[in-house]
């Protein structure tokens, strides 16, 4: 007997002698593995981070190469940013290198083209080996390459003057992505519909000798992507022009995931209730029946909507052949119009604030900032290959979305990269505001930013706090306030809480929030269903690694985000309605207001982009411009904003919802404090030595 548990225990030693070997190694590994990607983060350091001069660009742009100001980075910190991808996967990688524009010969990538696009051509670096312009980046799930966004494509921008350009690390982008993705879909339409650019395209992939082998497969993925893409731009459509420097990112979010929660039968009567002005069904059941003919019952993922909404729109016999009015009409029994575009938010600071997001619906503590980076790709084209199956066990991410007591769960699996969304945001920290380049633009009047700090400490301060660039570990305190107190355009603030569809799988689910729980319905606030999405991507482990490191992996990214997280959890500032029981998300019917350091980089203004200079923002509504010229990177130096006049660029006019420049009218007497006292109107002197103080934040 002795011998027998002399036996176990020492099989029981040699078990537990293993596995602490093996726990070590494991963390060996992981600390090389850590050693080996921050030295590899400094291998790209080309003194002009990849930036190139152009010569009659876009709306008559013409700069040297681009300088940068002290933020913070280094070359390689800038470079990193731009190339390090987020899990983003537009198209396949193959598809981008080879097509080319619809109406020529040259390829779709080409500088030209992606200038007048607004983006920020690039020249080849080591991380960027195929000159991508900023925030292009390839990425690779499942064995698979593909082009998709990193954070930098909406958040770095650029401000000219007299030929000399100035790269803003964080800054938001002058990008028209409405316009790029619109240009993408007609050229890749025109691919596949000209014989001889259909052939230039075909020789092309094939000679990368990368993911395709044959020109039956070359085509096939053309046109699977040519129906997301036309998917994606049906999907998103609006009403409200965007233009240059803005868009509807919520608006988009919130119709991926209600297209990848909504289930088949949900879908069925979707089309069923979609009806024409005269109250009559534009679609008959036996039309139904063939549209959703062979699409899965529980998800529908991208491949399957692009044929879907194909099908809806063909003349072929048994489908309905609808015009684009009518496919519009289907889109809104599903889906929510994308008509609340707003400015791509600034970057600096981002870490350091208390709460985030132009609503402030992002709780910047604990891992809440991993929620609202993957909130952020789900968006913005990570592959989501969301599958629904049999509950077979644990699964955490069902436990975290309420499904684990479901027959049927909804697996998160995506290529969206959460240990580089958690590695970006940590780089975000040592990032800088831009201080007033005096050399370049001019320098300030001292006399004047004297008197115009007084005016800004009693007009601007109580919501736009002063904080030292400098400090490492400074906090920026959002100051909210309420859409009806503030009067600038409601229609951002207003869909964000409005704005409900089919919950799918996640119906009866449960979901916390501040004011206690509630029940997920089957009509439900997208808010709720992206909260649940979110979660559950983050509780999935990355499809792409092994099975002991994608847990690992996970683990130490939710673990580290939390932990190295100082951000206190704390309530909202300002004035704006509580949430109750009955109106859950009333907080969010605000808009914030942040710390203005670097915001002479960062026209046009309001939430929206509706004021193209700060002068114009300390004017009464009436005399603010109704409309004016959006594009040109020309910096006006006086008026601090850009050019607006003298090219043909995108005419913002500020008539409708959506477009509004209505509200924050402080310097006109008009807005009250918070505190309730309407302060004087500032005359003319006031207004220019606040806009000198302006200057030196």
């Amino acid at each position: 007997m002795a011998t027998i548990f002399q036996q176990i225990f020492a099989s029981l030693f040699y078990l537990i002698k293993n596995i602490k070997l093996l726990i070590i190694v494991i963390v060996l590994l992981a600390i090389i593995a850590l050693i080996i990607g921050k030295t590899y983060q400094g291998w790209d350091d080309d003194p002009a981070r990849g930036a190139i001069p152009i010569e009659n660009g876009a709306f008559g742009d013409n700069y040297s190469t681009p300088t940068y100001l002290e933020q913070g980075w280094s070359a390689n910190d800038s470079l990193w940013f731009y190339n390090t991808t987020q899990g983003s996967a537009l198209l396949p990688y193959d598809i981008f290198i080879a097509l080319e524009q619809a109406d020529s010969n040259s390829l779709f990538r080409d500088n030209k083209n992606i200038d007048r696009y607004r983006y920020l051509p690039q020249k080849p670096t080591f991380f960027n080996p195929d000159g991508f312009p900023v925030g292009f980046v390839k990425e690779t799930y499942q064995g698979k390459d593909y082009m998709g966004y990193t954070c930098a494509a909406c958040h770095t921008g650029q401000v000219n003057y007299n030929g000399q350009a100035i790269r803003i690390d964080g800054g938001p982008a002058m990008a028209d992505m409405v316009g790029f993705l619109s240009g993408l879909e007609k050229s890749m339409l025109a691919t596949l519909n000209n014989q001889d650019k259909n052939a230039r395209f075909v020789d092309s992939v094939l000679a990368l000798n990368n993911d395709f082998s044959t020109k039956e497969e070359v085509i096939e993925s053309l046109q699977q992507w040519t129906r997301t893409i036309r998917l994606y731009n049906t999907v998103n459509h609006s009403h409200i022009d965007y233009g240059y420097a803005r868009l509807d990112a919520f608006g988009r979010i919130y119709n991926r995931v209600l297209q990848h929660m909504i289930n088949k039968p949900q879908l069925a009567t979707a089309m069923k209730l979609t009806v024409s002005p005269t109250g009559k069904r534009i679609l008959t059941n036996q039309q139904i029946e063939n549209v959703l003919e062979g699409i899965g019952e529980n998800i529908i993922v991208d491949k399957q909507f692009g044929l879907v909404f194909e099908r809806l729109a063909s003349k072929e016999s048994g489908y309905p052949g609808l015009n684009q009015r009518n496919l519009l009409r289907v889109r809104n029994q599903v889906f929510n119009e994308a008509n609340a575009p707003t400015s791509y938010p600034f970057l600096w600071d981002i870490a350091q604030s208390d709460y985030v997001q132009w609503n402030g619906v992002a709780n910047n503590s604990g891992v809440g900032p991993l929620g609202r980076n993957t909130g952020e790709v789900i968006g913005v084209f990570g592959i989501l290959d969301w599958t629904s199956h049999q509950t077979d066990g644990f699964s955490l991410s069902a436990k975290l979305t309420g499904q684990d007591k479901l027959k049927q769960q909804v697996d998160f699996t995506s290529s969206i990269d959460l240990t580089n969304l958690r590695r970006l945001e940590s780089h975000l920290k040592s990032l800088k505001s831009p201080v007033w380049p005096q050399e370049i633009l001019g320098k300030i009047d001292k006399q004047k930013a004297e008197r115009g700090q007084v005016i800004y400490a009693k007009y601007c301060q109580s919501c736009h706090e002063v904080i030292d660039r400098n400090n490492w570990d400074r906090l920026v305190v959002a100051k909210m306030s309420d859409i009806d107190f503030i009067g600038t355009d409601k229609a951002a603030a207003v869909n964000g809480v409005a704005y409900s569809g089919k919950s799918g799988n996640l119906k009866h689910t449960v979901q916390a929030t501040d004011v206690g729980d509630l029940v997920i319905e089957e009509n439900a606030p997208v808010i709720q269903i992206l909260t649940s999405a979110t979660k559950g991507v983050i509780a999935t482990p990355d499809a792409d690694k092994m099975f002991i490191r994608r847990w690992l992996d996970r683990i130490y990214d939710i673990g580290a985000s939390f932990f190295d997280n100082t951000i206190p959890n704390t309530i909202k500032s300002g004035n704006y309605k509580s949430d109750t029981t009955s109106s859950p998300y009333n907080s969010l019917l605000a808009y914030k207001a942040r710390s203005l350091n670097g915001i002479w980089a960062t026209a046009p203004y309001l939430h929206n982009g509706s004021v193209p200079s700060l002068y114009d923002l300390l004017l009464p509504q009436e005399e603010r411009p109704s409309e004016f010229m959006v594009g040109s990177r020309e910096f006006d130096p006086v008026k601090i904003g850009f050019r607006t006049e003298g090219y043909d660029g995108f005419r913002y006019r500020t008539l409708r919802v959506g477009d509004k420049n209505t509200g924050h009218e402080y310097g006109a007497g008009r807005t009250p404090q918070l505190n309730g006292e309407v302060l004087p109107a500032l005359n003319e002197s006031e207004r220019w030595d606040l806009i000198e103080y302006i200057k030196t934040l």
